[in-house]
């Protein structure tokens, strides 16, 4: 059975209402992407040079990135040679199974959250201003709470007003509880707040933290502050430092986690705006690129749109409406 029919199986017994996300999230994508493949399939008869560089093309539009896009090139060449594979209809279906390889590299891809066996679980989140940071720790409240957590918040983005109070707005709708203090120093409302979590026996703690990329040297600093503090009061915490990126800023997202991997450890992407762009290669790009695995994505505007994101499902909702050969 090859990939796609597995990950059409898969669909079809348990998982519809999963799919369904992923398949209204990639619509854009999928729209773009798989009309040009499929027109370049009509196109070419015969597996050739033009054929392959048009498909790089395709990839690159898609925002898959050039480096990506060269490898699984590479890796595809390989195959046609070693499956002697002539005609182009017969080759969608290895591209699926390629695009995959290319996300998992061997690798066992963990995508849950790294949860606390004693005490609060504390994630916190980086990025730069306007990629949907407050909305994905609101939204991942919400998934939280309605698993019956207990979940603190805790607004470290301290000096821009606008933070604040969406971080408040986004505990009232999900209910929860909010500590915050405008203008104060972020390392001490952190403090605060995980001292409260401690004493008050919450599961999870969510962490906001500022944007500013400008002076790496200041944001690396307080970074630093911050995680010393979060080590202080619960060992081993942070257990989780999500990067969160929005989609719809292509190339320009991959140099922000580039930058951030620098200043601190990063163990998971979360990607906002997947919706919004019809460049969804992007999820393949940044794990090629910084080899730090998608979390979650962003599928839309509702509090339940952010999805723990999943290879397969992905990959399916970008391909479902292509002409696979049987």
């Amino acid at each position: 059975m090859g990939m796609f029919d597995k990950f059409k199986n898969l669909f079809q017994k348990d998982q519809k209402e999963e799919a369904e996300h992923y398949h209204i999230g990639l619509e854009k994508t999928r729209k773009e992407f798989t009309s040009k493949l499929n027109l370049l399939t009509l196109k070419h008869n015969r597996i050739d040079d033009s054929y392959y560089e048009e498909l790089e093309d395709i990839l690159i539009q898609a925002d898959i990135g050039v480096n990506t896009v060269m490898q699984f090139i590479d890796q595809l060449k390989d195959r046609v040679k070693k499956e002697n594979i002539l005609n182009a209809s017969d080759l969608k279906e290895v591209i699926v199974d390629e695009m995959f390889i290319i996300y998992v590299q061997n690798q066992i891809i963990v995508n849950k959250i790294n949860y606390s066996e004693n005490g609060p679980t504390v994630i916190l989140f980086v990025g730069v201003n306007g990629v949907g940071k407050t909305t994905t720790i609101g939204k991942l409240a919400y998934q939280m709470t309605s698993q019956g957590k207990k979940v603190l918040l805790i607004a470290g983005d301290t000096f821009r007003a606008g933070a604040v109070e969406q971080l408040v707005e986004w505990g009232n709708r999900v209910c929860c509880d909010v500590v915050s203090k405008l203008e104060a120093d972020p390392a001490s409302v952190i403090y605060d707040g995980l001292e409260k979590a401690k004493n008050e026996n919450y599961d999870v703690v969510l962490i906001d933290t500022a944007g500013r990329l400008q002076n790496k040297v200041n944001l690396m600093n307080e970074l630093d502050k911050i995680n010393k503090v979060i080590g202080k009061i619960i060992p081993g915490a942070p257990h989780e430092t999500l990067l969160v990126i929005d989609a719809t800023t292509g190339q320009n997202g991959i140099s922000q986690a580039k930058s951030f991997q620098e200043i601190t450890n990063i163990t998971g992407i979360v990607l906002t705006k997947l919706d919004g762009t019809a460049k969804g290669g992007i999820v393949l790009a940044i794990k090629d690129s910084v080899g730090i695995p998608v979390k979650f994505v962003g599928l839309g505007e509702q509090k339940d749109d952010l999805r723990v994101f999943d290879i397969e499902k992905y990959i399916y909702g970008l391909f479902e409406e292509m002409d696979v050969e049987k």
